[in-house]
């Protein structure tokens, strides 16, 4: 008897240690989807575009019962407590991207209001969006002289929101470790969202080639 109840003792040891690692692996988990909502949220308020659908969430799907002997029951009690961790984790995960801190309300009203300037050298050719969730001067020779330094000057503040905007929101969620991740999210919904480029539009692709939606 005392060698079943220190063999499962080891069990309930090695269960704990598998649950704290599990709870660990969520804790540092890149919430993608969400960010992606979250992009496509600004995006439409930045441009003044409709709702966007958030996209479908992950489902954890848990194993099969089957009959279970004495030697299962620690895996099915880690089981169970993964059947309650990893699902409310990720929905919490995929719904907890803020973007309502002071800093990112007043950056994004900042591009939105600059936003109908940048429209015209979008839509002539002469700015694209760049691969790294930037603008930049694709074409200068679309842009008539008078307009350049017009042109230089906005693409240079909405570039400094842009930044901002993405540290921000990395900051805002208590990750400013994810400032990249989330700045690549964001690059590619500026030109894939509908409410982003439209037809037409350049935008760079991962290369870092020029390409015409």
């Amino acid at each position: 008897m005392r060698v079943m109840m220190k063999k499962y003792a080891r069990w309930q040891i090695g269960l704990a240690s598998l649950a704290v690692a599990a709870c660990v692996t969520i804790n540092v988990y890149f919430p993608a989807a969400a960010v992606e909502n979250a992009a496509d949220k600004v995006i439409s308020e930045v441009t003044s575009g409709g709702k966007t659908a958030p996209p479908p969430g992950g489902t954890y799907m848990p194993r099969g019962e089957q009959p279970l002997g004495v030697s299962d029951l620690p895996l099915l009690a880690l089981d169970r407590v993964l059947s309650a961790l990893v699902p409310a984790a990720q929905a919490q995960a995929e719904a907890d991207i803020d973007i309502t801190s002071p800093e990112i309300k007043a950056v994004t009203a900042s591009m939105k209001a600059r936003w109908p300037q940048l429209v015209p050298f979008f839509t002539s050719g002469a700015i694209g969006l760049t691969k790294d969730g930037r603008i930049e001067m694709r074409d200068q020779a679309a842009v008539s002289l008078p307009e350049r330094a017009l042109a230089r000057r906005l693409i240079a503040e909405d570039n400094k929101d842009r930044d901002t905007l993405y540290l921000e929101i990395a900051k805002a969620n208590n990750h400013a470790d994810w400032e990249s991740q989330i700045r690549t999210i964001f690059a590619r919904r500026w030109h894939e969202s509908p409410d982003g480029a439209q037809p037409g539009w350049y935008y760079q692709n991962d290369a870092g080639d020029w390409v015409r939606k």
